[in-house]
This record gives C-alpha cells, structure tokens and sequence, in this order.
C-alpha cells in the first residue's frame, strides 16, 4: 500500500511541476508580446483547469527563478487572468490581511519594491554614468533620483511614530532604537550626496564611497524591516493596533507610491466599523479625552501653564472662560474676569477695536489679527484666533500672547545642550 501511496505522490509531483513549466512558457510569452487570444487555446489544451495555489506558484517562480520583476508579473496580472478564465481578484486574493492592499505591512512592502528599484537599478545606472562622463544632464538625472530617495523619510517616519510606539507597548525596545539611528543615518547620508552632488568638486572618489556606503544601507534596511521588523510586528500587534496605524498613515505620508484602497478588515463592513481600541473605553474621573490623547485636568492645566505664552479664551457669547497663569504673565490677569464679557475688560477708548475684531471672526471675514507693541523691555506679540469647529461654526476666540524679545535676538545656530 505504502509502494502505491508514494508512486502515486511521485505522480501528482511531477504532474504538478510540469504543469508549473508550460505555465511559465505561456508567461514568458506573454511576457514577450504575444496576446492573450494566441496563447489561450494552447493553454486550455496543454494545462485545463488551474488552482489559485498553481497560479502564486507560478507567479514565485517567474520572479525568483526567471527573475521578471514583480512590477512586470503585476503588469502581466489582466492578461493571464483572462487566459485562467479568473479574475485578478479571484487569483490574488490575498491569505492574510498583511496581504491586502491598504494594510500598513503591505504598504511597507510595495513601499519597499520602489525603494528597491529606485536604489539599485535607477540610482545605480545615473551613478554610473555620471562617474564615467560629469555632463550636467547626466548630474541633473542623478540628483533628481537622490530627491526622490529623499521620500524615505516618509517611510521611515511611519515606521518610526507608528509602528515603533506600539512595538513599546510590548516591551520591544532594542531593534527599534537601532534601527532610527540607522535611518537616521541614512538621512543625513541622502542629504549629503545632495549637497555634493549640487556643489560637485570633482572628488568621484569620495562621492562613490558615500553614495555606495548610503545603497548599501538603504537595501539591507529593506532586508531588516521586512525579515526582522514586520514579522516581529504582526505577531504582537493586534488588528486593532493595525487599524489605527493605517487610519493614521494619511497624516505622515507615504514613500514613492499611494495605496490605492483604505484596508478594511473582513470583521468590518465598512472603514471606521471596527472599534479603535480604547475608543469606548470608560474614563475615570478627573480625565478629558481628546482626539490625540487622554490626559488628567492635573495633567492639561499644568501644560497649559507652562507653556511659554499667555493664553486667554472668551466663547461665542464674548464671554472669558479661561485663561493661563503662568510664572511671567505678560498682563496681568484675575479670576474676577471669569465670566466677564470681554468688552467689561477692556477700557471704554479701546472697545471699538475689540467689537471689530470679533465682528470680523464672527462673519467669517478673518480668522487671525495680529499686534505687536513695545512694552518697557520686552517686545509683545499678541495674536487672536478665530476658533471654529470641524463645520466652520464660530466657537469663540482665542488670545495669544508672546515677548518675542528673546527670539529676535538669537544669532546662528545652538545644537548642543545648555
């Protein structure tokens, strides 16, 4: 019995792996111009019926083995999957949501391709030529390339004020601090072959060891994201935590390409549906949440006087609400004004001017007015903002003052500390 179990999987193997082969010769034909009408009847007769799993199989195959790029085999997608009688989106389906388009590892990755062909096949052909001949064309080419790598920082930032604060969470601390030094690194490294390149003193020796030293990073940091990083990642974090780092990703921006779909869990019916984490979570007394955090009235009425500003808010009806105290109050301010209308708070000379000023905001017709006045040895910037919420509807004003004496009087540059 056995005899016959493995003849027959020795079978099924060379069935499967010869099927595999006239799979990619119909590829490689398509690959190299023929239509799909002219391979299809080939394909019906020589192959039937086809799996998904042949289908990735064969995909694999053409990238590794034949080393067609996956922009092509992507490129390639609409017109195999009408010679497989499928749709693209019955082939590609994907098996895990990292998989699917909008999911921030799956952004990574696509990310990644581009860095990828950026770096190794664009950055390295316009290097070369700018090496052998240092026309301006062949200058202007290169440094178009190091703009567009610039983009990384985008990348990177994502990784780094997204993925990074939840991989925290888990107590994963040493790979994340290595590797912003490593793309710290490789920032500076881009911004300096700008410079040089923009400046070129003809020393292609010390361009070329910069330029390779910065490729090289730029590649083994795909490597580390992608086979260190990300699975790391997808097995601490939870689909809510991926939720809200892709809900998030918008705000940052994205390297060389856009998703083109928001990622939409199947648990979820629609972007939104699925729950923050935390987002319903009871608060305990004492605490205000707002959209980009939670914090204690302790903790908010602290910030807000240590802020180095004077702060004063009146609402809609011109009432004062609040103000800040801090240590060095620019005008003085009490409690008795609380409540006050703004116009009681002012000398009768000066009303006009206030009336004016929320008049304005009130219409819409301004949002900000600016003063700046000598006051004894300080120089005094006042700002007053119309406050208005997601529907432009007026809520009241804002006053912010600053002695910007200090400021004017800074010179160069100061990067170390005090």
């Amino acid at each position: 019995m056995s005899e016959l179990i493995n003849n027959r999987e020795i079978k099924e193997a060379v069935g499967h792996s010869k099927r595999i082969s006239m799979l990619r010769e119909i590829i490689l034909d398509l690959h190299h111009g023929k239509s799909a009408e002219e391979v299809k009847a080939r394909f019906n007769s020589a192959v039937g019926e086809i799996s998904v799993s042949e289908i990735s199989e064969l995909e694999r195959v053409l990238m590794e083995e034949e080393g067609i790029p996956v922009s092509e085999v992507q490129r390639l997608c609409s017109v195999h999957a009408a010679v497989f009688k499928g749709s693209i989106q019955d082939i590609h389906r994907p098996s895990s949501p990292e998989e699917q388009p909008g999911h921030p590892v799956h952004t990574f990755k696509m990310e990644n391709r581009e860095i990828d062909q950026l770096v190794n096949f664009n950055i390295a052909l316009h290097l070369d030529h700018f090496l052998k001949d240092q026309y301006e064309s062949n200058r202007l080419k290169l440094l178009e390339d190091l703009s567009l790598l610039y983009d990384v920082d985008k990348h990177y930032s994502r990784k780094e004020n997204l993925l990074f604060p939840f991989l925290e969470k888990y107590a994963i601390y040493g790979p994340t601090k290595v590797m912003w030094a490593v793309d710290d690194g490789i920032r500076i490294g881009i911004k300096e072959l700008k410079a040089k390149l923009t400046d070129f003193d003809g020393n292609t020796e010390m361009f070329l060891g910069l330029a390779e030293r910065v490729m090289k990073e730029v590649t083994e940091m795909i490597y580390k994201e992608e086979h260190i990083l990300l699975p790391m990642a997808l097995d601490k974090l939870t689909e809510d935590e991926w939720l809200q780092i892709a809900a998030q990703s918008d705000e940052i921006g994205y390297c060389l390409i856009v998703p083109d779909r928001k990622w939409i869990p199947e648990r979820a019916t629609e972007p939104g549906a699925a729950s923050m984490e935390g987002e319903h979570e009871t608060l305990q007394e004492g605490y205000v949440r707002m959209s980009t955090g939670v914090l204690s009235v302790k903790q908010m009425e602290a910030l807000m006087n240590h802020l180095p500003v004077d702060l004063t808010f009146i609402d809609e009806n011109d009432i004062v609400r609040y103000f800040s105290h801090g240590k060095e109050r620019i005008f003085a301010r009490t409690k008795a004004v609380i409540g006050r209308t703004v116009q009681n708070c002012h000398p009768p000379q000066s009303v006009h001017v206030v009336n004016q000023l929320l008049d304005d905001f009130k219409a819409g017709n301004k949002d900000v007015e600016d003063f700046w006045i000598p006051v004894k040895d300080k120089f005094v910037y006042i700002r007053y903002f119309a406050v208005r919420d997601e529907e432009g509807t007026y809520l009241g004003t804002l006053e912010f003052t600053q002695n910007i004496k200090p400021i004017q009087e800074l010179t160069g540059s100061k990067r170390i500390l005090s």
